[in-house]
């Protein structure tokens, strides 16, 4: 199985920087595609950004210019650096993988715990 774990996360002001970071671990096959994902008070999850193993990315218009999502395949994470933070991009952000634990058999969907981003004065 794989254990997602995300860091980073915390209080920052307007206009200010974070970088979220997402590590997995346990017993897997390989990790594909993955992604950060954020949940506000009262509003749906969303997706913020994905990445292939490959390199490349999807942003949802909202954060496009301001985060950027990167990958490191040799130590099983992913980041995202978020620049130019608004109050409205408080949400409890998640990491979230799709990965095989044995080769050849169906992959299975795994998510983090999540890690609070607030930005406020």
């Amino acid at each position: 199985q794989v254990q997602l774990v995300e860091s980073g996360g915390g209080l920052v002001q307007p206009g200010g920087s974070l970088r979220l970071s997402c590590a997995a671990s346990g017993r897997f096959w390989r990790i594909y595609d993955m992604g950060w994902y954020r949940q506000a008070p009262g509003k749906q999850r969303e997706l913020v950004a994905t990445i292939t193993r490959d390199g490349m990315s999807n942003y949802v218009e909202s954060v496009k210019g301001r985060f950027t999502i990167s990958r490191d395949n040799a130590a099983n994470t992913i980041g995202l650096q978020m620049n130019s933070l608004k109050p409205e991009d408080t949400a409890v952000y998640y990491c979230n993988g799709a990965a095989r634990v044995v080769p050849g058999y169906s992959r299975g969907n795994y998510w983090g715990q999540g890690t609070q981003v607030t930005v406020s004065s």
